[in-house]
């Protein structure tokens, strides 16, 4: 192992991050390490505790144009410990990788968005506009007392964000491959079909609500929502859970459960899809009640100085340009991006992330922060 890259800054910092048990939606005590090394920088630092979760708002300036790192330190639970290769929360370099709980998702880009911002001003301690960094340790549980939170805030004194870089694992092989700039909308129902419940043997004694929903789900199933466009994949339908009956196999059950989602695009709206589902539900006649929840609406960012900013940088870096897509789950741009901003993902490779044995290449996180620093300079300078 090259004795300059287990040491360099970024490795270092992403050690320490790594070494807190920030389960979410637990900090850890993260977010004052970052903010320790953000306030010797001169960025004003803002701790916003709503409930049971912790965020960090810090700026750097006090006028726009205003440049948005954004990400979490709350990672997911490492399950047994016997299953990994190495303890989860010892961060540990063998062959080149950094192991660990959050190493990809995202303690790793962190680092190199905190070391990224330490070379760009002492480099250009003059820049125009603001740094900010939006830090919260909701992302992987409810997503209710983070992101959301905060920039209703920001919202409410009207402290808006130009351009914002989501750290999310989004590189596919190698960092910089691919770069999301933009989401799939997503949109979750639970929907409950009454029937009367009674005896196997006597069926015309009771309503069997399987029977009466099962027609019904294959239309919702065999549906085309929409055709996508150019920027995103057709809206997709897909049920997650069904649950009916006792336990009893001589019981007709009186209610059915069933678990569904969208991952929509901007061709369509949360209401429309909503409203379409009902219509299918009414014209086989169920009597149903469904439970709505909108996880995120869809969000694009097709083009402007952000996204030709990232391309460049990657191109810089990394010797390509970067494939920009809309694919895969849901982010905390979500919650940005609604206000105006400019919003895209890079981070590193994500084959690992919520894994046994998560892992980083170090010289990603190294290269990460070289192209963090090219796209501050591009932009604030």
């Amino acid at each position: 192992m090259d004795p300059k890259v287990a040491e360099h800054a970024v490795i270092a910092l992403a050690q320490e991050l790594i070494s807190r048990m920030s389960v979410t939606p637990e900090d850890a005590g993260c977010q004052q390490v970052l903010s320790e090394r953000l306030r010797a920088l001169g960025f004003t630092c803002e701790s916003m505790v709503f409930a049971d979760t912790t965020n960090l708002w810090a700026r750097r300036g006090d006028h726009g144009p205003v440049f948005c790192f954004a990400g979490h330190t709350d990672v997911v639970p490492a399950g047994s410990e016997h299953a990994w290769r190495f303890p989860p929360f010892t961060p540990t370099l063998h062959e080149g990788m950094l192991y660990g709980r959050g190493a990809a998702d995202m303690k790793g880009s962190l680092a190199a968005m905190i070391v990224a911002t330490e070379r760009f001003v002492e480099r250009f301690p003059q820049h125009r506009g603001s740094i900010a960094f939006l830090i919260t340790s909701d992302e992987e549980g409810p997503f209710i007392n983070g992101t959301p939170k905060v920039v209703e805030t920001l919202e409410a004194r009207n402290e808006k964000i130009t351009w914002c870089v989501v750290g999310e694992p989004s590189s596919t092989t190698h960092v910089g491959d691919v770069v999301k700039n933009g989401r799939r909308g997503s949109l979750s129902g639970e929907l409950r079909v009454f029937g009367i419940q009674g005896h196997v043997a006597y069926p015309h004694l009771a309503k069997n609500p399987v029977h009466q929903a099962a027609p019904a789900l294959a239309v919702l199933a065999d549906t085309l929502w929409d055709h996508g466009n150019d920027f995103f994949p057709p809206t997709s339908f897909q049920i997650s859970n069904v649950q009916a009956g006792t336990g009893a196999g001589n019981v007709i059950p009186g209610e059915f459960h069933v678990s569904f989602n969208f991952r929509y695009s901007t061709e369509t709206s949360a209401d429309d899809l909503k409203q379409r589902v009902c219509a299918i539900l009414d014209a086989h006649e169920l009597d149903y009640a469904i439970d709505w929840k909108l996880n995120g609406e869809p969000f694009l960012t097709a083009e402007g100085e952000l996204v030709q900013a990232t391309v460049a940088a990657v191109r810089h870096h990394c010797g390509s340009a970067p494939h920009l897509s809309t694919a895969g789950g849901t982010s905390d741009g979500r919650f940005i991006a609604p206000t105006g901003a400019e919003v895209i993902e890079l981070g590193p490779v994500n084959a690992t992330i919520h894994k046994v044995d998560e892992c980083v290449s170090m010289n990603d996180l190294i290269q990460l922060a070289d192209i963090y620093e090219s796209l501050m300079e591009q932009l604030l300078c």
